[in-house]
């Protein structure tokens, strides 16, 4: 397992993920963008004060809450975007540790784009979750590791499944492997927790699941 990890993590700096990167950073950045200039002209349409001081005040208040709502919204725009290239990163993985091995399926358009709302659903859930437990010490890390560990480990496993079993094979062989696969899940929360470095946790976590699928697949076939 740690050897995957380190594996996938080479892997998301090598061109064909680099490539992917750029492309959903520079997305994100653009979506970014518009949602700060959205969420500016809406404070400006409902905040009118004349007094000199007053306005200072405010316009420092509403630029502050605009930064740090942007630095929340960092890592569910970057799933969001990033969702939609998942598939192809799994299929780059898959060429690179088995290029013998028969190629997975995609999953088809609107399932990814379902699976990229529920990545965005769920990193704005663990950020909440962070952000609630901010000032309860050792609670917030347990919680944080756990929540991530369990909802990225289970959501990732199963996108890296769904290429080669239907939806109902891969949650049954999620659950077989849960352990070992809560356990993944909680290095991919270990890189969630780093920040600017957890902007590229779609590309690690999608190599590391497609390479946890892959040898738990074939333990699954060397038993049978």
């Amino acid at each position: 397992m740690i050897n995957d990890a380190i594996d996938a993590f080479a892997q998301i700096f090598t061109p064909p993920f680099r490539a992917t990167l750029l492309k959903s950073l520079g997305l994100t950045i653009g979506l970014l963008i518009v949602i700060w200039l959205g969420l500016d002209r809406l404070a400006a349409y409902f905040i009118h004060v004349e007094t000199g001081w007053l306005a200072t005040i405010l316009a420092v208040i509403v630029g502050l809450g605009l930064v740090v709502g942007l630095v929340f919204l960092i890592a569910p725009v970057t799933s969001l975007v990033a969702g939609f290239f998942l598939d192809d990163m799994a299929a780059i993985v898959e060429r690179t540790i088995d290029p013998a091995g028969a190629p997975g399926k995609p999953i088809p358009a609107g399932a990814a784009a379902i699976f990229a709302l529920r990545f965005a659903g769920l990193s704005i859930l663990v950020n909440l979750i962070a952000l609630a437990l901010l000032f309860a010490p050792v609670v917030n890390v347990v919680a944080f590791l756990g929540a991530n560990g369990y909802l990225l480990g289970r959501e990732y496993f199963e996108l890296a499944a769904m290429r080669y079993h239907t939806p109902v094979e891969a949650r049954a062989m999620r659950n077989r492997f849960e352990l070992r696969i809560f356990l993944a899940g909680l290095i991919i929360a270990g890189f969630v927790a780093i920040p600017i470095l957890n902007l590229c946790t779609p590309l690690f976590a999608t190599a590391f699941m497609t390479r946890m699928h892959k040898r738990l697949a074939g333990g699954e076939a060397g038993l049978s």
